[in-house]
């Protein structure tokens, strides 16, 4: 129950139903009531059609539309109403939706299609059963036989008792939503707190492993070389072993053929000096040659095909 609009009701008894319009609805064809200030009474026999046009106001306050109190033969029922209201307790509502609220009146039309699909217009602008709703309890109130639910109601016996002794506590409900605010406030600053010091403790955490890792500068780049070399080991060993092998183990290694150059060009230099600087330069390349032969060599050897360290290289140093 909104109380608010309880107590808005209770101090501004200006709303008043000038005029219900009803067509096609159960059984009435067509149906125009004027009604006037103070007490209007609807009389007559059981059956008469009075409670169909309390049924019909019902629906213009925003309750469920059935198709099967169209009228028999008819493609849609329709009900209007024209409502005095005051134009303080609306106005707020209908600009929230963006209705005009130029005068104190309010005229509120519902079509109810025998498909089961229906139309709502306020002010004679297309609306919702929502909004309908939201201006019932400004427009009207209606009460059933023997209904007394609210007499039993605690918080609504207060409002009444209020109301009617001139009490407000919109004051008290101001500094109860402020009060709530900043319990609310400090709960979010508690916990951002809590956040706080949980980070705190992750980097701390983090720091710690750092400076037991002892790393030094470049050692990333190194690890990451002796990553690459690991991950491929079975082809840096192969490759190794057929470079030391072309250059200087096999038997017609690269080495093997400058040795036999190199005794030509001694037997050459006995005849003619100008084939000693040949044999300087052949001495040179053979320098050369084994300084490669010796660096492939180890490389081949300290590359096993085994994976194992390589698989430990990979579990140290993410991807």
């Amino acid at each position: 129950m909104n109380y608010a609009r309880l107590r808005t009701n209770l101090r501004d008894k200006t709303s008043v139903l000038l005029e219900l319009r009803v067509e096609n609805y159960a059984v009435i064809d067509s149906l125009t009531v004027e009604f006037d200030r103070g007490l209007n009474l609807l009389t007559g026999e059981t059956g008469a059609g009075k409670s169909i046009l309390i049924d019909a106001l019902a629906l213009l306050l925003g309750n469920k539309a059935f198709a099967e109190a169209i009228r028999h033969g008819a493609e849609k029922a329709v009900v209007s109403g024209v409502f005095e209201t005051d134009r303080a307790a609306v106005r707020p509502i209908l600009e929230a939706n963006g209705f005009e609220s130029d005068d104190g009146e309010i005229i509120v039309k519902r079509e109810v299609a025998a498909g089961g699909k229906g139309r709502v217009f306020v002010n004679n602008q297309p609306a919702t059963v929502a909004l309908l709703r939201q201006l019932a309890p400004f427009l009207a109130s209606v009460h059933a036989q023997n209904e007394n639910i609210l007499a039993f109601d605690a918080a609504a016996r207060l409002l009444l008792l209020d109301s009617y002794a001139g009490i407000s506590s919109e004051e008290a409900e101001t500094r109860y939503r402020e009060w709530t605010g900043v319990g609310r406030r400090l709960t979010e600053l508690e916990r951002d707190e809590k956040d706080r010091l949980r980070m705190v403790d992750l980097w701390s955490f983090q720091k710690k492993e750092i400076d037991a890792a002892n790393l030094l500068p470049g050692e990333d780049l190194k690890l990451q070389t002796e990553k690459r070399v690991l991950g491929s080991a079975e082809k840096l060993h192969a490759a190794s072993l057929a470079v030391y092998d072309l250059l200087y183990d096999s038997e017609t290694s690269v080495e093997a053929n400058l040795a036999g150059a190199r005794r030509h060009l001694e037997e050459l230099a006995k005849y003619d000096p100008k084939f000693e600087e040949s044999l300087t330069v052949l001495q040179m390349a053979k320098v050369a040659l084994e300084d490669v032969s010796a660096k492939s060599s180890p490389t081949a050897k300290r590359l096993p095909a085994s994976s194992t360290k390589s698989r430990t290289a990979k579990r140290s140093w993410p991807n």
